[in-house]
Formats: C-alpha cells, structure tokens, sequence
C-alpha cells in the first residue's frame, strides 16, 4: 500500500492546526473535494467502528472461535506432553470438553468488547487519526491494541473463569502444572504457565484483534469494503 503522506511522523505529531489542515487537503484532491481535520478523524472513526463491530459479531457467535482454524483456542501447545498423559489415562472426553470450553468462554468474552472499542475510539485525537491514516496497515489496529488491552483483559478474564470453573478438568490443571513443571528442573523441558484463565483471556483478545486487522486490511485496500461516501474520500487518496 502506497503511504498517503510523505511527512516524518515527528512532523506530524508537532504539526500546528493549519499544517494538518493542509494535509487533509492532500488526502482529498483526488475527489475534488478538500477534506477538514475534522472529516478525516471522522471518517478514521467510522472505519473503526465498522472493523470493530463487525469482528465481534464473527468472534462472539457460536462457534466464532470454536469453528475457525484461525481463532480456535487449542489446549495450550506447551503442554502437548500433559494432554497426551491425560488422553492416556482416560480423560479424553475431559480435554475435548475443555478445549470446547476454552472457545465458548472466548466467545462469550467476546461479545463485552465493542463498548470498549467504541470508547478508544471516541477519543482519538487529530495527531492520532493522521498516525494511523499515514501510518501501516495495521496503525489502526495497533491503536486500538494499545488503548483496549488492560480493559479488555478485565471484562474478558471473569467471563473466562466463570466457564473454566464449571469444566472438571480445570481443577486437575493447576497441580498437574505444578508437577509437571518440577520435573523440567531435571529434564529441560519448559515449563507450563499453571494460569489457564489468563491463557484463554489471551488468546481470546489474540483472536479478535486479528479480525480487526483484517477488517481494516479491507478498508485500506479495497474500494468495495469503503461502504460510505466518508470513507471513500478518507480512504481513496493514494
């Protein structure tokens, strides 16, 4: 993707008024129509609420995570050697119901997050909106990250405990962690973080971050995602 601006983002963090109004200016030459600081932060908005909403609705559904090879939550990979003790043993059906479990929690998290959204995205400022117009494909996204993250953990990890609490093999987890990473002591191996809920809360935001990117990779280069006149003008200028 060709950069809308040329400008170092030095220059545009310390820009006056006037000079982001001239790039807003660039921004709309090829419709004809100058655009305002005010129609270009708009428009950033608009995307990202449009991204944003749409990738809740695809994760929270069901079977949002569960069913896509690109979000699914599967038992935590560093502790492939516990999951295949347990399967050994005879709990099978108790880590197929809890890896089910992890994706319905990440699911039902999910669905908290767009008022978190929506909440970092009132309060973009000019300076922000234009770092993320002239910035990567993913500046929207990364904002976004570094504005929601601590929220999202804290509206998504009560709703995660609450379904890992009610699967058995939950409460087998922590101690078997516990063993499991005495003996890498002695054998090398890397140790299991026993914290399960904060590896689901994780991989939940994980998964839905990479919707949001997606959504704004189509924004960004697709004319056709661009459902508003606002975006076309934000968005067209190359």
């Amino acid at each position: 993707m060709k950069k809308i601006f040329a400008l170092p983002l030095i220059v545009l963090l310390t820009a006056s008024c006037a000079e982001l109004q001239d790039m807003a200016n660039q921004v709309g030459t090829t419709t004809g129509t100058p655009l305002s600081n005010a129609d270009v932060v708009a428009g950033l908005k608009q995307a990202l609420e449009k991204g944003a909403e749409h990738s809740v609705d695809v994760a929270s559904v069901a079977d949002g995570f569960w069913k896509n090879p690109r979000l699914r939550i599967p038992f935590p990979p560093e502790a492939e050697k516990m999951k295949n003790t347990l399967n050994d043993i005879g709990m099978s059906s108790q880590v197929d119901k809890f890896e089910l479990t992890m994706n319905r929690a990440a699911e039902a998290a999910a669905k908290e997050a767009v008022p978190v959204f929506v909440n970092a995205i009132k309060g973009m400022t000019v300076a922000d909106g234009f770092a993320i117009l002239r910035g990567g494909d993913n500046a929207a996204t990364n904002f976004l990250k570094e504005k929601t993250t601590p929220e999202l953990i804290a509206k998504f990890q009560p709703i995660v405990v609450k379904a890992t609490q009610e699967v058995a093999l939950t409460s087998y987890w922590t101690p078997l962690a516990g063993a499991y990473n005495k003996t890498t002591l002695f054998t090398g191996g890397q140790a299991i973080n026993p914290d399960l809920d904060a590896y689901v809360t994780q991989k939940a935001i994980d998964g839905l971050f990479l919707l949001v990117a997606d959504e704004e990779l189509k924004i960004r280069q697709d004319p056709l995602a661009r459902t508003t006149d606002l975006l076309q003008r934000v968005f067209g200028g190359k």
